[in-house]
């Protein structure tokens, strides 16, 4: 047989062996094949296979159907529905630490102390006693001695406002004196109980914390 006859064959073989083993490698296609992946999707993504273990967080419409009937709790409700950091126990000591700090400051005439803390009205209005006061030369001796209660009586959300009014107990002593140094008004040695209802707001979205006074009535000194 002539050489380059048999070079040829031994070629043809190993060419067709090649092509077998490409062939049972790679497969055939029989439309049964899974599509290819989404090129949008990684491929080591998990697969979702616990759906039903999933729990759903209630949405704003049942949050809001489940809001108290009595009017006190469903304004304050409301207002943690606005504002997740507000907390009713932490605004009633807030409430405390401001009363004692802006009946001191009214009693000792301190503008610079009271006007951050006081709506325009408000601040007015207790502007307007003071120089009253300092007209008349009278002076304010007073000490706080401390509270008996305080309680909510009132919240509710306004668009954006939050307003809540409390009713806050407290004793104090006060006494004023002329500008002769005698009393005008209290006694160095009573302890006076005064009721005070006192209205703050605060916009709930704003990043200032701090509520503003911007109501009152009761028992000042």
């Amino acid at each position: 047989m002539d050489p380059q006859l048999i070079e040829i064959f031994v070629l043809a073989l190993i060419a067709g062996v090649i092509l077998f083993r490409l062939y049972t490698v790679l497969g055939r296609r029989t439309g049964h094949e899974a599509p290819p992946p989404d090129p949008r999707v990684p491929v080591n993504a998990p697969r979702d296979t616990a759906k039903d273990n999933v729990i759903a967080l209630p949405t704003r419409a049942e949050q809001i159907a489940d809001r108290p009937a009595d009017p006190v709790a469903r304004g304050l409700f409301d207002i943690k529905l606005a504002d997740r950091d507000f907390d009713a126990d932490h605004f009633v000591a807030g409430s405390r630490a401001a009363y004692e700090i802006i009946v001191t400051a009214f009693a000792r005439g301190d503008r610079a102390a009271l006007k951050p803390l006081l709506s325009s009205e408000v601040y007015a209005a207790f502007e307007q006693v003071i120089a009253g006061r300092e007209q008349a030369r009278q002076a304010v001796e007073f000490t706080f001695v401390g509270f008996k209660d305080t309680k909510i009586v009132h919240a509710a959300l306004k668009n954006r406002a939050a307003e809540i009014t409390v009713a806050i107990g407290a004793q104090f002593i006060s006494v004023t004196h002329g500008a002769d140094g005698q009393v005008v008004d209290g006694d160095t040695k009573s302890v006076r109980d005064v009721t005070d209802v006192w209205t703050f707001t605060r916009d709930v979205r704003a990043r200032d914390p701090n509520w503003l006074l911007v109501a009152t009535s009761g028992g000042m000194p």
